[in-house]
């Protein structure tokens, strides 16, 4: 049996606009906890992260709120790490994706420790991959991808050391909305990119085959899930969404895949808003995601 324990962090602190915060507690009305049980899944609800309130202030020096983000993924490292070191599989319920510097933070520091390769898959329709001097807003949740390779604040870049991720463990799926100097940050350093155009040329098969292909017993997989990948036809509940992302069956077809290669160790599904979506649909849907991520299938073979 798979042990994993569901982690709210119900904070939209760098986000550009408020509603994320309320992300965690309508994916449980939607129902994931009972809707992985019945997966045969050991599932704990850890509840609610407890951090400091959105200011809604301007940027200073080049961020806003880095106080209040700096203190949410410190909460989010120390929850991920315990579950992580009590053998549990931690899923991060969101939140604004800035979270993600403090989860994948604390499962690099635990590949580090345990020896295992870390991989991340990361699931956006943008690169978040703005540096402060690049960022036309200053929110952090369109810079973890860089402050996780070592290019930001002091107080989110050494969380777990020496910077959490090399260009080469990453790989971004569903880009479509990417800021000039971001391309140029995401080129310079190598990463491994499917954007839109990719999945439309060779298809989401050939994408999730090539993403995984490094991918072996030695590695623990990452996968952190902002839902504006998702095209906001289906998943109209997120802040940023962009036109044109993947469509349901395309992303059934990603997370049975995920599920196949048998080596998914944590999970980020991120930057839900309640306030944006229509009857809930959203969560119902990213609920409906994660059953196929822990092994739902919607194969008919023998």
């Amino acid at each position: 049996m798979q042990h994993l324990s569901l982690i709210g962090a119900p904070t939209d602190v760098g986000a550009s606009v408020l509603g994320a915060s309320m992300g965690p507690d309508a994916m449980r009305i939607a129902g994931i906890a009972q809707a992985l049980r019945q997966r045969g899944l050991d599932v704990e609800d850890r509840g609610n992260l407890v951090g400091p309130a959105n200011p809604q202030q301007a940027a200073q020096g080049g961020f806003r709120h880095l106080a209040e983000v700096t203190a949410w993924n410190r909460l989010v490292f120390g929850a991920v790490s315990a579950e992580l070191s009590a053998h549990r599989l931690p899923l991060l319920l969101g939140g604004d994706h800035c979270l993600a510097i403090g989860s994948i933070s604390a499962v690099a520091r635990h590949c580090r420790q345990a020896g295992k390769r870390l991989r991340v898959l990361w699931f956006d329709a943008h690169a978040d991959a703005n540096t402060p001097a690049s960022s036309p807003s200053g929110n952090l949740h369109g810079m973890p991808v860089a402050c996780l390779l070592g290019d930001g604040p002091a107080d989110l870049t050494s969380l777990a050391g020496p910077p959490a991720l090399q260009p080469g463990a990453l790989c971004l799926i569903g880009v479509r909305s990417v800021d000039a100097t971001e391309k140029r940050y995401v080129n310079d350093r190598g990463i491994e990119v499917y954007d839109m155009r990719s999945i439309d040329e060779i298809g989401m098969r050939t994408v999730m085959t090539q993403a995984l292909q490094c991918v072996d017993a030695d590695t623990h997989l990452h996968v952190s899930f902002d839902l504006d990948c998702l095209d906001p036809d289906i998943a109209p509940g997120v802040g940023t969404p962009v036109r044109g992302g993947p469509t349901y069956r395309e992303m059934q077809l990603c997370m049975e895949m995920l599920a196949d290669c048998g080596a998914l160790g944590s999970v980020d599904i991120m930057e839900l808003n309640p306030a944006l979506d229509v009857r809930n649909q959203s969560a119902e849907l990213a609920v409906d995601l994660l059953e196929s991520l822990f092994g739902k299938s919607t194969l008919m073979r023998a």
